[in-house]
C-alpha cells in the first residue's frame, strides 16, 4: 500500500527521525492557515504517489502565506504529470506545507526488502535529490549499502560507517547515524517494503532532516495495523483494482486488448507473456486465486469487461483447488447475467477437465476451447483482432 509523503513523515517522526515542521492542507485556505502558522519561507508540494513533482511544477518555494495561497491555487486541483504517472497524470487533491530550510547537501537514505537474500538492505549515497535508479545506472559505486541482519537493526557501526561513507561532518555524524537507526526501525516496525529518504539533508548549520520520505507498506501485512488503511487513497489508486480488491481479486490493469484471467500469479506471468509472444497485448494481470468460487469468476468477468479496451478473453485454468467444472460454471453464469459478447478462449487442464469441458460443451454459448496454453494465446489474439 503507497502512502503519501506526509503520512510517512508522520511514521518517521514517530521514530525521532528528524522531519520539517509542516501541515496537510486540503483547500487553499487550509494552505494559508498553515503557512502563516509556519511563518516565513515555505514549501508548497503536491501530494501523489508519484515521484518527479517538482519538475512537473507541483512544488513551489515561495517566500510568504501570500505566495502560499497563489502557489496553492495553482497547484490543488491541476493534473500533475510526471515520468512516473503517464501522460494522464494524476489530479492533485492535497498539499503539503512545510518550512523551508536552508540546505548544505543532498544526500540518499533507503532501506528496502532484497528478495533474493530475505532480508532488508540499507542503502545509502551522496548522490540525493536524484532517481535512485539513474544513479546505480550512471555510478553504481556512489551508492553504499549494509545488509541488516532480521532481528538487530541496523547497527551503531554501520550507520556510522555509511555516515562517513556519505561525507557527512564528523560534527553531524552521530545525528545522521541515529536517523539512519530509526528509519530501519520505523521501516520493520511497519512492515514496510520500501523506506526512503530523498533526499535527506544536512542543513547550513548542521543538522539532518528527511526533506522528503516515501514509504511502501505491506499489504499482507495491514492487518497489524489497521489505523493505517485508512490512510488508503483510492482516487490515487484504478478504479478497476480497487473494485477487484473486494473480492479478494488479484488484479492489475494494463493496455492491451486481451484480457486473461489465470489461477495463480506465475501461471499469470506466464499467459501475459505467451500473449506478447504470438503478437498480441495483455489488458491485465488477474488472479483468481486457488480458491475462487463461482462468484468470483463472476465478479472477474464484470471487472474484465469494465475495460472498454478488451476485445477477446483469454480464460487459463490449472485445476486444483479450483476444479475445472467450477470455473466452468463461473463462467456460464457470468456470460449469462453479464450478456458477455467478446469472444471467450478458454484453455483448462486439471482436476475434472472433462467434466468442465462437457459443462461448457453443452452450455449453447460458442466457447473457444483451446488444446494447450500456445493454442488458446493465438487463438484469443485473433479474435482480439476480428472484433
Amino acid at each position: 500500500m503507497k502512502i503519501h509523503e506526509y503520512q510517512a513523515k508522520t511514521i518517521l517522526a514517530q521514530y525521532n527521525v528528524p522531519v520539517p515542521r509542516g501541515e496537510v492542507a486540503f483547500t487553499v485556505s487550509e494552505a494559508e492557515d498553515a503557512a502563516k502558522k509556519l511563518g516565513g519561507m515555505v514549501v508548497v508540494k503536491a501530494q501523489i504517489h508519484a515521484g518527479g513533482r517538482g519538475k512537473g511544477g507541483g512544488v513551489k518555494v515561495v517566500k510568504d502565506a501570500a505566495a502560499a495561497v497563489e502557489a496553492a491555487k495553482q497547484i490543488l486541483g491541476m493534473t500533475l504529470v510526471t515520468h512516473q504517472t503517464g501522460p494522464e497524470g494524476v489530479l492533485v487533491q492535497r498539499l503539503l506545507i512545510e518550512e523551508a530550510l536552508p540546505i548544505e547537501r543532498e544526500l540518499y537514505l533507503g532501506v528496502v526488502l532484497d528478495r533474493v537474500s530475505g532480508k532488508l538492505v540499507f542503502m545509502a549515497s551522496k548522490e540525493g535529490g536524484m532517481e535512485i535508479e539513474e544513479v546505480a545506472a550512471k555510478n553504481p559505486e556512489a551508492i553504499l549499502k549494509e545488509t541488516i541482519e532480521p532481528g538487530y537493526g541496523l547497527s551503531a557501526w554501520q550507520a556510522r560507517k555509511l555516515a562517513f561513507g556519505i561525507g557527512i561532518p564528523a560534527a553531524s555524524t552521530n545525528a545522521a547515524a541515529a536517523a539512519m537507526q530509526a528509519l530501519v526501525k520505523a521501516c520493520e516496525e511497519n512492515d514496510a517494503t520500501l523506506a526512503e529518504i530523498n533526499p535527506f539533508i544536512l542543513t547550513k548549520d548542521g543538522k539532518v532532516y528527511a526533506l522528503d520520505a516515501k514509504v511502501n507498506l505491506d499489504d499482507n501485512a495491514m492487518f497489524r495495523h489497521k489505523p493505517m488503511l485508512e490512510w488508503r487513497d483510492l482516487n490515487e489508486e484504478d478504479a478497476l483494482e480497487v473494485e477487484a480488491s473486494k473480492f479478494g481479486l488479484n488484479y492489475v490493469k494494463l493496455n492491451g486488448t486481451v484480457a486473461c484471467m489465470v489461477n495463480g500469479a506465475g501461471l499469470a506471468m506466464a499467459t501475459m507473456d505467451i500473449i506478447q509472444y504470438v503478437g498480441g497485448s495483455p489488458a491485465n494481470f488477474l488472479d483468481v486465486g486457488g480458491g475462487a468460487n463461482a462468484d468470483q469468476i463472476k465478479n472477474a468477468f464484470r471487472i474484465l469487461l469494465s475495460d472498454h479496451g478488451v476485445k477477446a478473453i483469454f480464460i487459463n485454468i490449472f485445476g486444483g483447488i479450483l476444479r475445472c467444472d467450477t470455473l466452468a460454471n463461473g463462467v456460464l453464469a457470468a456470460a449469462r447475467d453479464l450478456n458477455v459478447q467478446v469472444p471467450i478462449v478458454i484453455r483448462m487442464e486439471g482436476t475434472n477437465v472433462e467434466l468442465g469441458r462437457k459443462i461448457l460443451a453443452e452450455s449453447g454459448f460458442n466457447f473457444t476451447v483451446a488444446d494447450d496454453m500456445r493454442d488458446g494465446a493465438e487463438k484469443a489474439v485473433k479474435a482480439a483482432g476480428k472484433s
